[in-house]
């Protein structure tokens, strides 16, 4: 079922007729560099889950954006950083993939950190695929934001690249990023959309759903447990002729320790990642959602590759 929004990108306009654009834009960056926000921002609505905690994202989660021009898919890779971790290692391999398929690269810098060896990485990784790159600074409403810092790296890290493709942005505040847009629709080759109209994600109702479940879970937990948990939906039902949807599903971690811990004493902890869950996704779909929601262990789940594979769509 489509998830839609009126999203529309000032200054263009199409009243001429002409052909229309299509750009799949793969966006990368750090951990934590504001993907996520700018995806939901670019997109007018929740698309891709937030968390203050390096790697939330653990697809290539994909947004889009409808103008007179044409259309933007947007898809939101994992944070790209160096670790010999398994699903660290997949979810890099996630990112670098994308470079390929994709006729953008829209590269995020977090401007309130200092360009150190990852960013080195991901400047080398984009190099070689300069005439497709635009950078977003981000977080530049921040008192510690040093756009200026982040353009000297980019002067050497990538030295073809144009100003006209640098751009300073708040995906928090949506600062510039209308401008952002006009610049990759400018960029965009012609084609037909990819999409209907009136999607603004393609993501399936499942998906969504485990997601929003896992930011809660994140955003309420501490130390070990947020890179621990992920999310099984065991069973969807529609009921009342369509009007809500049944769901249940689980909090998997790692350790039975873990598991006391998401559970809460009186089980206040889950009660009240279910009821969170519950009130953004009331939000997100046109029908009530009724949320079943418990806690099981799957021991050392992060070294099994069957389910990371699941886990990372790789």
């Amino acid at each position: 079922m489509p998830e839609t929004t009126d999203t529309s990108i000032p200054g263009n306009d199409n009243a001429g007729g002409g052909l229309k654009k299509s750009a799949v834009v793969a966006i990368i960056g750090r951990p934590s560099a504001g993907k996520s926000t700018f995806l939901n921002a670019a997109c007018g609505e929740k698309v891709s889950i937030v968390s203050p905690v390096p790697q939330t994202t653990r697809n290539a989660i994909r947004g889009i954006v409808n103008a007179e021009r044409g259309q933007l898919v947007f898809v939101d890779t994992p944070g790209y950083h160096e670790s010999d971790k398994k699903l660290n290692i997949r979810l890099k391999a996630l990112a670098r993939d994308r470079l390929g398929e994709s006729d953008l690269l829209l590269y995020l810098v977090d401007s309130t950190r200092e360009a150190g060896r990852e960013e080195t990485l991901i400047a080398e990784l984009l190099a070689p695929h300069l005439d497709r790159v635009v950078v977003a600074i981000n977080k530049t409403d921040l008192a510690e934001a040093r756009p200026a810092s982040v353009r000297t790296f980019l002067s050497v890290a990538l030295p073809g690249l144009g100003a006209d493709r640098v751009f300073e942005i708040s995906a928090k505040t949506d600062a510039n990023v209308d401008a952002l847009l006009t610049r990759l629709m400018d960029l965009a080759p012609a084609g037909q959309a990819m999409y209907p109209e009136e999607y603004y994600t393609d993501q399936a109702v499942d998906f969504r759903i485990a997601e929003v479940i896992r930011e809660k879970a994140i955003l309420n937990t501490r130390e070990e447990i947020p890179h621990a948990i992920y999310v099984e939906i065991a069973d969807l039902e529609m009921k009342k002729g369509g009007k809500e949807l049944w769901a249940r599903a689980f909090l998997v971690v790692e350790r039975e320790s873990q598991k006391s811990m998401v559970i809460g004493k009186g089980a206040s902890m889950i009660k009240k990642i279910r009821l969170e869950a519950v009130r953004d996704l009331n939000k997100l779909f046109d029908y009530r959602v009724n949320l079943d929601l418990q806690v099981k262990v799957n021991h050392n789940w992060r070294q099994k590759d069957p389910l990371l594979g699941r886990l990372t769509g790789r």
